[in-house]
């Protein structure tokens, strides 16, 4: 007798335990709301009033005084232990559920108390305890009724969901299998350690399910915002371009140029700290975005055939800073703060110059983001090949005698060695956009 408490004492205190730290944990849980907390807390608990009843059965000394009150701890818990798989189904979202608890939870007690007094299902010796009867076989129909329900339910769960989860279900049966084994070979009762175990699983299951769900939702949603980001991009670059159309496919010019020259200068171990793949693919999604501020800008200063006068060029200069305004504006609410400071420095600071005669801000040397390094290369050496309303394009190594004469003052000189390097490329570049030859 002393073995068979010792036994039970450690069995409940596990199941305790764990039922416990469930509970903890569904409570303080942010991720499921009150009903479903309300749900998985009545799974637990249920668990726990099984455990401690099947303790107090067991373990409980017998005699006349004890009878009656264990009897009916007996009914309760023959009732309420079948209904821990449909408390379970609730908590793991399935309809109805309360209803069909309530009727089962009616049911198996009504059949115990039916049975109780004729020790059909239980009786109890006051010598040896608690005894099976000979219509025990009820219980264990409704036992094995609830595990049936239970993987019922998690197929059914996991069918609700875009990611799926088999092996999981498969652990529940092996835990279930291996707790039904225990207790049919070794008469070893861990009927509620095995169900406390399997409801922690399902948990689990449950919890990932929705997670990975979640996680598949946002990175739709995130590619979402990313391709209306990408359309608002091009559309505002051709809107601008519409505006200033002897500059044709500039904006596509350019990407391709601030591309090429991240990769080389990265492949030549330059700027390495700074520039990844992530960093190259925000400069070529951001870089059309430049000029932007050209949108504020007349018509007649930014079309005009000959040279601007200093007033209007201290206007047209105006189009840096705007810009970068206007990309914070457009952009804040459908992008990361990350990619609003990336093309927010493109469109301001393309025009400072590494001596620290450009505009906005005068800026020098590394004190102008590297973004905006790039794009000045980029947009000067376009602007020099491509034909404007104000100016004929010159030859290709013209343009690049004029970028080699402007590195240290103009441009970044380690830029510039390294855009003069690969010259080819950006011929090849230019020529395959403008279907023209340098």
């Amino acid at each position: 007798m002393s073995e068979k408490i010792a036994y039970y004492t450690a069995a409940t205190i596990l199941a305790l335990l764990l039922m416990i730290t469930m509970i903890i944990h569904v409570l303080n849980y942010s991720g499921f709301n009150k009903k479903q907390k309300g749900w998985f807390f009545a799974t637990f608990a249920s668990i726990i009033f099984c455990a401690l009843a099947e303790y107090a059965i067991q373990c409980g000394y017998y005699d006349d005084a004890f009878k009656v009150p264990l009897a009916i701890l007996t009914v309760l818990q023959f009732a309420v232990a079948p209904c821990f798989s449909i408390l379970l189904a609730g908590a793991l979202g399935l309809k109805h559920q309360k209803l069909i608890a309530f009727i089962a939870f009616g049911a198996c007690l009504l059949i115990g108390i039916i049975c109780a007094p004729f020790g059909w299902i239980f009786s109890f010796d006051p010598t040896l305890g608690y005894q099976r009867g000979p219509y025990f076989l009820i219980y264990e129909i409704t036992y094995f009724l609830s595990i049936a329900y239970l993987l019922v339910t998690l197929f059914i769960v996991n069918k609700k969901f875009h990611h799926r989860d088999i092996a999981t279900i498969i652990m529940v049966i092996v835990v279930v299998a291996a707790g039904i084994a225990i207790m049919s070979i070794y008469q070893l009762h861990v009927g509620y350690i095995t169900v406390g175990v399997a409801g922690c699983i399902c948990y689990v299951f449950y919890n990932d399910l929705i997670q990975q769900d979640t996680k598949a939702e946002l990175i739709e949603k995130q590619q979402t915002i990313n391709n209306i980001q990408t359309q608002l991009i091009s559309r505002l670059a051709n809107l601008i371009e519409s505006r200033d159309t002897e500059t044709g496919e500039h904006v596509t010019r350019t990407s391709e140029y601030v591309k090429t020259l991240a990769e080389d200068a990265y492949a030549e171990g330059l700027y390495t700290d700074e520039i990844n793949d992530d960093y190259i693919e925000k400069l070529t999604l951001l870089s059309p975005m430049h000029d932007v501020g050209k949108i504020l800008i007349s018509d007649k200063i930014l079309r005009k055939p000959g040279k601007l006068t200093p007033e209007e060029f201290e206007e047209i200069k105006k189009h840096a800073s705007n810009g970068g305004e206007i990309v914070k504006q457009i952009l804040s609410d459908i992008s990361s703060e990350e990619y609003v400071v990336f093309a927010s420095d493109i469109a301001t600071y393309h025009h400072e110059r590494w001596d620290g005669n450009g505009y906005p801000k005068g800026l020098k040397e590394e004190e102008i983001p590297l973004s905006a390094r790039i794009m000045a290369i980029a947009d000067v050496f376009d602007a020099l090949v491509s034909e404007r309303c104000y100016k004929e394009a010159i030859p290709a190594e013209a343009a690049f005698k004029i970028i080699e004469e402007e590195s240290g003052t103009h441009f970044d000189p380690k830029l510039v060695s390294i855009f003069l390097k690969y010259k080819e490329k950006y011929i090849r570049i230019f020529n395959t956009i403008t279907d023209k030859n340098l």
